[in-house]
């Protein structure tokens, strides 16, 4: 019986070379799919106050959907959250939960519309560019100037309050 003759062309010179390649390859691109995986700061401050609220949850929605994305949500001891942007993400829409439940909090930017519990909608862009300081519409005259911060880039600032008597009947 007679061996086969082995290819000319693979040899042992040639197939270590070949195979490191291929793994620093594979490393690179492992390296630049976690590069391109965007994150976003999340800070929940009290409306009337200005002091950091520790929510027992966020409800992170995007693009205008209504389907929550908490699993890309990692929440800090002090109540700042991380979540992970989808690719494709253009918008973003938060709130907040209290008393390690769904009782969702007000955002202070719809505090002065009819409809206190309507979700706005804020540009991806501009809170990995610039950050994002949702409006406080919550308390005006002599609590107004305690609730300002600044947000940095990555950054989504937003404000809240409980829901008063009237609203928390009407759900």
């Amino acid at each position: 019986m007679t061996r086969p003759k082995a290819c000319p062309f693979v040899t042992r010179s040639f197939v270590v070379p070949v195979f490191l390649a291929l793994a620093i390859a594979a490393v690179l691109c492992g390296l630049l799919h976690a590069q391109t995986g965007k994150t976003i700061s999340i800070r929940m401050l009290d409306g009337k106050t200005g002091l950091p609220i520790v929510p027992s949850n966020f409800v992170v929605r995007f693009d205008h959907l209504d389907t929550t994305h908490n699993e890309s949500l990692r929440l800090g001891d002090d109540g700042t959250g991380q979540v992970s942007v989808p690719a494709g993400a253009t918008f973003l829409s938060v709130q907040g939960t209290y008393d390690r439940s769904m009782e969702i909090y007000i955002d202070c930017d719809a505090g002065m519309e009819k409809d206190t519990r309507a979700l706005h909608w804020y540009p991806i862009s501009d809170i990995l560019t610039s950050g994002v300081n949702a409006p406080n519409e919550c308390f005006k005259g002599k609590y107004e100037d305690n609730a300002r911060a600044a947000a940095k880039p990555g950054e989504f600032i937003f404000y809240v309050r409980k829901p008063n008597l009237r609203e928390s009947q009407t759900d």
